[in-house]
């Protein structure tokens, strides 16, 4: 249980994360609402971060909390929360650090691929717990 409720954690902490650093470059950029069609803009490229992580981050939760609670997962399960967490980090890095999103980087395209992956991984275990 103690490992999803870490990897819960971390991921609430990236999407809040990343909603405070959109607050924080609004407020630079004196920006109220929405942000610039320009791919190279910090505030396009980190409203784009948390809007993907804002898709993919509440499923990802909760199938780690349902799994946990049943009873502690097996190694490979915890594994890929950490995993699964991992690669949602490095997917919203991938679209802050690259200089546009015109282009793609590998960090994004990394943890988009760790994300499915293991997204699809945790929905096996779900069926096999049952």
């Amino acid at each position: 249980m103690k490992t999803a409720l870490v990897c819960i954690g971390l991921l609430a902490l990236l999407i809040f994360g990343l909603g405070l650093a959109i607050s924080m470059q609004r407020r630079k950029t004196r920006t109220s609402i929405g942000y610039p069609d320009d791919p190279a803009s910090m505030l396009y490229k980190l409203g784009r971060a948390h809007g993907n992580a804002t898709e993919f981050v509440p499923t990802l939760a909760i199938l780690m909390l349902v799994l946990a609670m049943h009873a502690e997962p097996p190694q490979w399960v915890q594994g890929t929360m950490i995993l699964a967490t991992a690669a949602r980090y490095s997917h919203a890095a991938g679209m802050i650090l690259t200089p546009t999103l015109k282009r793609p980087h590998m960090l994004r395209f990394l943890g988009s691929l760790f994300t499915y992956l293991t997204g699809f991984a945790l929905i096996v275990a779900l069926f096999v717990s049952l």
